[in-house]
């Protein structure tokens, strides 16, 4: 009876497995004994695990949207001879999406989004109030670094504010409303003597222009014509100097019903052209996209960066197969969610994705923004 007993026991504690050979990338690191490749020490995320393997495939999901052409698929019978033309489809790529909260431009990680929007390698933008403000106050004046232990009531004596480890002194403030007031002043008087209708899209796009300092991602947002969205363009500075104007000079109008329709008009008409989405942190900037693709029955492509959870029900931590269940990425789409800040993971996955690509292509990746 003990045999039989012990048997199975045996039997139980080592079942025999499935097989994985040919079917499971194996799990590895990357050997410095091969000395330091950053490229290949990239490439052995995949083969890591945990979130590293996350962030190696959200590198290949960027990398499929970005090397995505209409010529892969196959001609619908409804379309035109113009559509069937092989020079046509290969022209066409996939329309890419880039969201990321305020706190990001705050960071280093504003030069990453610069470089990108410079280069015209992505085609809509969404950001937050601050994701604006910030890349502009930056023009005038520093952010730096303090720490994440400053204790709150001193820094608020010394006209310091804290996000983060990262110190803006109230000043960088307070030039943000001697540069922004005048540019209001003259917005309005073209709103009343021109008739001109403005949206936060246009308004971001204005200020991009006034500001016409190349360290700024609106400043090449203007240059390029790509739009910058904001729905919740009063939930910052930008509100508050706006709230201001309005006792001093009052009578700004911003509509923000034209930019829904043209936020929304960017994911519909983006057919033929499939379309992808790189989203960094949460909040506004990731439903905004995503309910925009839904009006396209779903993005194509989808990278989600953050550190948010999904147990609280929030959009901010969902991942992406919840998306799905509204429609708002395809069932058949590629994505990932990297559980990561995206300080450290964002500039990583443009190292291997955008930037490579760019030096191995030049101004070819994206020509004229196609």
């Amino acid at each position: 009876m003990e045999d039989n007993l012990l048997a199975f026991v045996h039997s139980t504690v080592f079942k025999s497995s499935e097989t994985l050979e040919g079917k499971c990338i194996k799990i590895e690191g990357y050997d410095f004994n091969q000395g330091v490749n950053y490229p290949q020490l990239l490439k052995s995320f995949i083969s890591t695990g945990f979130q590293a393997s996350n962030l190696g495939e959200a590198i290949e999901v960027v990398n499929q949207m970005l090397d995505w052409r209409l010529a892969d698929e196959i001609p619908t019978e409804d379309c035109d001879e113009g559509e069937r033309d092989p020079i046509y489809r290969q022209s066409i790529r996939c329309k890419v999406f880039l969201g990321f909260t305020s706190n990001l431009i705050s960071s280093g990680v504003r030069d990453t989004i610069r470089f990108l929007v410079q280069h015209h390698m992505v085609d809509v933008v969404v950001t937050t109030a601050g994701g604006i403000e910030e890349d502009l106050v930056k023009c005038l004046a520093p952010t730096y670094k303090g720490d994440f232990s400053l204790p709150g009531a001193q820094l608020r004596s010394k006209g310091l504010n804290r996000i983060g480890n990262l110190l803006v002194p109230n000043d960088n403030y307070c030039k943000f409303e001697d540069w922004i007031i005048p540019i209001f002043d003259k917005m309005l008087e073209e709103q009343s003597v021109e008739k001109l209708t403005w949206t936060p899209s246009r308004v971001i796009a204005r200020l991009g222009k006034e500001i016409n300092n190349e360290s700024s991602y609106l400043y090449w947002a203007y240059k390029n014509n790509i739009p910058v969205f904001c729905p919740g363009l009063t939930d910052g500075s930008l509100g508050d100097m706006l709230y201001f104007h309005s006792f001093r000079n009052p009578g700004l109008i911003i509509d923000i019903v034209q930019d829904i329709r043209a936020m929304n008009g960017e994911a519909v008409h983006a057919t033929p052209r499939k379309t992808g989405m790189i989203i960094l942190g949460g909040g506004l900037p990731k439903h905004h996209i995503c309910n925009a693709n839904m009006m396209r029955n779903g993005a194509d492509y989808a990278v989600f960066i953050n550190t948010a959870q999904e147990f609280d029900g929030s959009d901010s931590g969902a991942r992406p197969d919840e998306a799905v269940s509204w429609g708002k990425i395809r069932g058949s789409a590629k994505t990932v969610k990297v559980h990561c800040d995206a300080t450290i993971a964002f500039p990583l996955l443009v190292a291997e994705t955008f930037a490579s690509k760019r030096e191995r292509e030049g101004d070819q990746l994206r020509p004229n923004g196609k």
